[in-house]
């Protein structure tokens, strides 16, 4: 609950567990944390005009699924809600991760082999249908291939922690270096529209 992030927290247990380095934990974890750099840079324009404490706290409960939905939902809406932020953040990942978590260290001694249930499947196929989501233009859609193909290369070559992290890294940038197509130019104009008119203000 201190350190809310789940994906690093895979990872860091799968490098624990495998005799890395803490520097590298460190390092490691902090890359696969560092989209939530773009995910705040993204929520800024709407979160301007909420305090520096909300904000604060809402960069603690700030998930892939939070920015997700939150973001969604602010473009559908045309302006900031942060009832919707609180419940997207806290309802849906929060309260389950937490209490899930605790299921499994209370129970997880008392499965053989967890990856009998079929449960590891669960993460990458939440993580590929909120990519699914936010792909409304070709940058998106080019930089989730990208970094789809970077990571299985990668990962059967090499490491599949390192083909997480460095297919995270690529993908964007593989992205960015694309033209913006009509539907993220609209979106981010919308974005811009609304700043002006003091919605997010």
């Amino acid at each position: 609950m201190i350190v809310f992030a789940g994906a690093s927290q895979f990872a860091a247990a799968g490098m624990v567990a495998s005799g890395f380095a803490w520097p590298a934990v460190v390092v490691l974890t902090a890359l696969v944390n560092a989209r939530h750099l773009l995910y705040s840079a993204a929520l800024a324009p709407w979160l301007r005009g909420q305090s520096l404490v909300k904000r604060l706290l809402m960069a603690h409960v700030l998930t892939d699924e939070s920015f997700a939905l939150s973001s969604v939902h602010f473009q559908r809406l045309g302006r900031v809600d942060p009832n919707g932020y609180w419940i997207a953040a806290i309802g849906s990942t929060f309260i389950p991760w937490n209490v899930a978590t605790i299921i499994g260290v209370l129970g997880g001694q008392f499965i053989p082999d967890p990856r009998v249930l079929g449960l590891d499947i669960v993460f990458p196929a939440a993580m590929a249908g909120l990519a699914v989501g936010l792909s409304h233009g070709r940058r998106e859609v080019v930089a989730a291939m990208a970094g789809v193909a970077c990571a299985v290369l990668i990962g059967l070559l090499w490491d599949p922690r390192l083909g997480v992290v460095i297919g995270g890294i690529v993908g964007p940038f593989v992205g960015l270096a694309v033209p913006a197509g009509p539907a993220s130019t609209n979106a981010l104009g919308a974005i811009a529209a609304e700043t002006e008119d003091g919605l997010p203000s």
